[in-house]
């Protein structure tokens, strides 16, 4: 469909800015409830265009209406389908029109607007989000445009900046902590909870610091089987998982699973089998695969996402002007991208 000049380019959504780990965990939508709530989006009047980037830090809507008007139903029907009062939504809400959704595309997608600042898997989740609504037909000529160009400056961005050098990631600063916790990780026991794509970064940066031993468990036994080879290591049945918890030093945890499959009950028990020795859990699921209360057992370190984030924080400080240079190149092209979209849009849309 063509647009016209009634038409608005809007994001609207949440994220790790504003929205604790507790409260990302009820906004992120399954694949299942992605299925449904984008069925729900099809029949509301009004929206001509959208994507959905839903990640473990965000949950952002980024389309075309035909007024702000819309902006607001699509809202307030996401709060209903997650259970989620309007007004909560409101005070950790990211919203923008026209220009405004432009630049927060383009930080994203470049990786600015990362817990982790510069890492890299933001982009191909961008360009996942955008496959998935190729795939539903949700996107037309604004989004089209408005994603490509994004992919192509964010590559820009990331080649003449230095904001991923010292790249300071997820696995990094997990690795870390447990070299702070174990010393030499030679002799550590790692198993992988879950075989997704960032536990096996973080297996993978384990291993480059020396982890030897390393498991894999996942709800399907051929997949752990597979990741497991890639790292001659073993798998383990995930039925079976909670008996041998007192079997292993580090536990990176990443499944889909949507609760937690690491009890309090199951970890006191393991504690009790391993004496002394500490138990370092890296919980980079959402939502949580750790019960909150097993932080509390002695010996027992939880790190979640938000945790490992502020980490890194305080080490970021060092690529501000890197961070500085890259915005200003990325508010000239979004400028520049704005003028070629609001004209097709009529111009009528404000920051």
């Amino acid at each position: 469909m063509e647009p016209s000049s009634s038409a608005q380019l809007f994001l609207v959504g949440a994220n790790h800015h504003k929205t604790p780990i507790g409260l990302r965990e009820k906004l992120a939508l399954t694949a299942e409830k992605m299925d449904q709530f984008c069925t729900a989006l099809s029949q509301l009047r009004g929206l001509r265009e959208y994507a959905v980037l839903n990640t473990c830090n965000r949950v952002e809507f980024y389309g075309v209406v035909e007024s702000p008007e819309v902006v607001e139903t699509l809202q307030a029907e996401f709060c209903q389908f997650q259970g989620l009062s309007p007004e909560d939504f409101r005070s950790i809400r990211q919203h923008a029109l026209g220009p405004g959704a432009v630049q927060h595309l383009l930080e994203v997608s470049s990786g600015l607007d990362s817990q982790m600042l510069g890492e890299t898997e933001i982009l191909g989740q961008v360009k996942d989000a955008y496959a998935a609504a190729q795939k539903r037909q949700t996107v037309g000529p604004v989004l089209n445009r408005l994603f490509q160009k994004a992919f192509q400056h964010a590559k820009f961005v990331r080649t003449n900046t230095a904001i991923t050098e010292g790249q300071i990631s997820v696995a990094n600063v997990a690795v870390d902590l447990a070299q702070k916790i174990f010393g030499k990780l030679d002799k550590t026991r790692i198993l992988l909870l879950g075989a997704g794509d960032i536990g096996e970064k973080t297996a993978k940066a384990f291993q480059s610091r020396g982890a030897a031993t390393l498991t894999v468990s996942s709800r399907t036994l051929e997949r752990a089987m597979e990741l497991a080879r890639t790292f001659n290591g073993a798998a383990l049945p995930f039925e079976v998982m909670p008996q041998h918890l007192a079997d292993y030093d580090v536990v990176v945890c990443s499944t889909s699973a949507p609760h937690a499959v690491v009890t309090t009950a199951d970890t006191s028990v393991a504690m009790k089998k391993r004496r002394a020795q500490p138990l370092f859990f890296i919980d980079l699921a959402l939502p949580r695969d750790v019960e909150t209360e097993v932080a509390g057992i002695e010996n027992v370190f939880v790190y979640n996402l938000d945790d490992l984030a502020r980490i890194a924080e305080e080490n970021r400080a060092a690529r501000e002007a890197e961070v500085k240079k890259a915005r200003e190149i990325l508010s000239e092209k979004a400028e520049a991208l704005w003028k070629q979209l609001g004209y097709g849009l009529g111009g009528n849309n404000a920051r």
